[in-house]
């Protein structure tokens, strides 16, 4: 990874040089920096996990440590995402196997 030395903002790779997201300047490329770390476009799906209203909750896990305020049921199926700071608890989403209601608890 390498960062401008006019603005301090992570650099990219275009043809051959380093150009700066923030400002634009432009710098040679460090080859010994660029082989250390393997840098991505796209994130697979396999990784997104969606907490959307219609999200498909079914096939996740399930736990039967909470009780629906909608139905009185005990088990729901749930997933786990950071929606605050790296140094917060996640915030777990959760769909009631019986009626579908959905809700949110934060830890």
């Amino acid at each position: 990874m390498q960062f401008c030395d006019e603005c301090g903002s992570m650099m990219r790779g275009e043809d051959g040089v380093m150009v700066c997201s923030g400002c634009g300047a432009t710098a040679e490329r460090d080859e010994e920096r660029a082989a250390a770390f393997v840098s991505t476009t796209e994130q697979s799906d396999d990784d997104v996990i969606e907490t959307e209203e219609g999200t498909n909750f079914e096939g996740k896990p399930t736990t039967d440590d909470v009780t629906c305020e909608e139905c009185g049921h005990g088990v729901a199926w749930y997933t786990i995402k950071q929606t605050g700071a790296a140094d917060e608890p996640p915030t777990r989403f959760f769909k009631c196997k019986e009626c579908g209601y959905r809700w949110r608890e934060y830890n």
